[in-house]
């Protein structure tokens, strides 16, 4: 299915009309629109490259999640559906969807979050001992920059290595942004899919975030399944997202 143009070609996505709910997939930090195709393919859909993934260009500035939920609103305000949409999103397209959710309550009927940071995890962004070391050997003249560099980049994660310019500066401001204010706003159903084996977003966020919401939630844990639990598990996320939209404060999906 061909992309379609938003915002004056500064977002691209793919549109699937149909009868139901719009539903809207956020694709994780490093991947595109394609990540929902399968999981998604039966449901009228709207699935988006979020700006610098895909072919949608990266933004002006430097972006948190709140910009991004403002630009992913601005295209479906572009789109206009009929009644509030249902956002399943991933992982980095998760804290932009609790942002959506809690800044225009109007535009999401409910939502499904699997693997998402939602809030910043114990002891983030501390810089070890041997990092603080290894830079001031480097002002010193005493560690080459080339050796530096390789220091720096064993102990970063495969997403900050692989993002460049702008992009990195993006990823390291919604790394160490949490969404304790969001999620007490948000009064849509909420579903929470994780995979057992997640070691980029442990379960135990599921617990640590659940009781945060102001919404009626629900969760589910698939064993043996990771990070991706949407992509392993596309079935029990189709079963997980018609029980969001049957729970208390979701209208009746007919």
């Amino acid at each position: 299915m061909p992309l379609r143009s938003y915002l004056n070609g500064r977002v691209f996505g793919e549109l699937a009309d149909g009868p139901g709910p719009l539903m809207v997939g956020l694709h994780g930090w490093g991947r595109d629109h394609r990540d929902f195709s399968s999981a998604l393919s039966e449901y009228p859909r709207l699935l988006i490259d979020l700006p610098g993934f895909g072919v949608s260009p990266p933004p002006a500035t430097t972006w948190g999640a709140d910009d991004y939920a403002s630009c992913v609103a601005a295209v479906l305000d572009e789109h206009a559906p009929a009644e509030p949409a249902v956002v399943i999103a991933h992982s980095f397209g998760g804290r932009i969807a609790v942002c959506l959710a809690a800044s225009r309550p109007g535009m999401v009927r409910a939502m499904v979050l699997c693997g998402v940071p939602l809030l910043r995890s114990p002891g983030a962004g501390r810089v070890s001992a041997g990092y603080r070391l290894a830079r001031k050997a480097r002002r010193m003249g005493l560690l080459s920059d080339r050796r530096f560099e390789a220091i720096r980049r064993a102990r970063s994660s495969d997403d900050y290595n692989a993002a460049s310019g702008l992009m990195r500066g993006v990823l390291v401001r919604v790394v160490n942004e949490s969404y304790e204010r969001q999620l007490a706003a948000i009064g849509c159903p909420v579903a929470l899919l994780w995979g057992s084996g997640d070691r980029a977003v442990p379960p135990s966020m599921v617990e640590r975030a659940r009781g945060m919401f102001a919404a009626p939630v629900t969760a589910e844990i698939v064993e043996g399944a990771g990070h991706d639990v949407h992509r392993e598990a596309p079935d029990r996320l189709r079963v997980v997202l018609d029980k969001v939209l049957q729970m208390p404060g979701s209208v009746p999906w007919c």
